[in-house]
């Protein structure tokens, strides 16, 4: 296991690699994944994270996220935390990217370069108490309008990916063909 993080240029170059705290203190731009797994009714998986996490915690967001370590793929990073944080194997494949930046409450700041992943599993989720408080599957009507109404309640890249995956899921038709793809595997 690794403390590092790639950084990265606004074009996901890698120019290095630092502490994973020292990133978040000084905003440097830096390489993450973030994780969406769908189950076959089309109810998106959410993570509640640990209250011991040191930002964001208890916070609502995606299935999983995290940082990949120095000479990890993104893929396999995203497939490692979902197990990790989860306990669910499931095949993701990559949506889209976006870069942002937000102050945290706790003085640090996410400056980061976001590969999204999403996958279709119903696989009961048996997700790690230090990084998981609690989980739940959600409708996305009720999502946004839970965005729209309390969204202090959730992670800012949470708030700011989440309209990205809907439309593409539109835009490609994918909500069907998930669940034809999860009903024949």
């Amino acid at each position: 296991m690794s403390d590092k993080v790639i950084l990265v240029n606004i074009n996901d170059k890698i120019i290095g690699e630092i502490a994973k705290i020292e990133a978040h203190e000084k905003a440097l731009l830096h390489r993450a994944v973030s994780v969406i797994i769908f189950n076959s009714k089309g109810q998106m998986l959410l993570q509640k994270r640990a209250l011991n996490k040191y930002h964001s915690a208890g916070l609502w967001s995606n299935t999983a996220c995290t940082h990949p370590f120095p000479g990890e793929d993104n893929k396999t990073a995203a497939q490692r935390r979902l197990k990790e944080e989860m306990g669910i194997h499931a095949e993701v494949f990559k949506i889209f990217d976006f870069i942002y930046h937000e102050k945290l409450d706790n003085g640090l700041t996410e400056h980061e370069f976001d590969h999204v992943y999403i996958g279709i599993s119903d696989e009961p989720p048996q997700p790690d108490p230090n990084e998981v408080s609690d989980f739940d599957y959600f409708e996305r009507n009720f999502l946004k309008n839970e965005l729209s109404s309390s969204p202090k309640h959730y992670t800012v890249w949470f708030a700011i990916l989440f309209d990205r995956v809907y439309d593409f899921i539109d835009q490609q038709h994918l909500r069907e063909r998930l669940i034809t793809y999860n009903q024949t595997s």
